[in-house]
């Protein structure tokens, strides 16, 4: 496909995916030297082996897949041009991402309340790295809620239809990306000690 093909607004979509695509792959080099860290750090004298993840973070992997779906729900909804459903689906999206950083945060109580801080003399590296990468992706995670609330913002405003809708294919990619790396942040801290 030659990429200078089309009208003007479908090159600056597909310019658009193009930027998305580059600051995800940014993101996944930048999680995955922080994992290769945490995997060479675990060889240090003093590196917890038997520490237990908070439930908070299990849970929050839940909500996190299940606002995923409800994403995905949104987008089939806006394709049949259902407005209504749209709308609900996305608020249930938003409302699923803002639990999603309630769980952490508990999950970070659930930490400091089995005696490990981010820093200080309670703190372990072992944990340090957890707190870390967890509110790294927090961070992102916020992100994909602003870009959600500018989402509901213009499609309230009537600017999505079945047949354009780029900018919720945008905040989609990036919302399933920051799912997808969170799974996988859980399923590695879980397994490797």
């Amino acid at each position: 496909m030659d990429l200078t093909q089309g009208t003007l607004e479908v090159k600056k979509g597909r310019a658009k995916k193009m930027m998305l695509w580059f600051g995800i792959i940014s993101l996944i080099m930048s999680f995955a030297g922080w994992t290769s860290a945490f995997v060479v750090s675990s060889s240090r004298p003093d590196w917890l082996k038997d520490f237990q993840l908070p439930n908070s973070f299990l849970i929050s992997t839940i909500v996190i897949i299940l606002s995923s779906i409800t994403f995905i729900l949104a987008k089939q909804a806006l394709k049949k041009t259902n407005r209504q459903q749209t709308s609900i689906w996305l608020l249930v999206t938003l409302v699923l991402g803002i639990v999603f950083v309630f769980c952490q945060f508990s999950g970070f109580q659930q930490i400091i309340d089995a005696g490990y801080n981010f820093t200080g003399p309670t703190s372990n590296v072992t944990m340090s790295y957890i707190y870390l990468i967890a509110m790294v992706h927090i961070l992102h995670v916020v992100v994909g809620l602003i870009c959600l609330l500018v989402v509901i913002y213009n499609h309230f405003k009537q600017k999505y239809s079945a047949t354009k809708m780029l900018g919720l294919e945008l905040a989609a990619t990036f919302w399933h990306f920051i799912d997808i790396l969170w799974v996988y942040l859980f399923l590695f801290l879980y397994f490797v000690r």
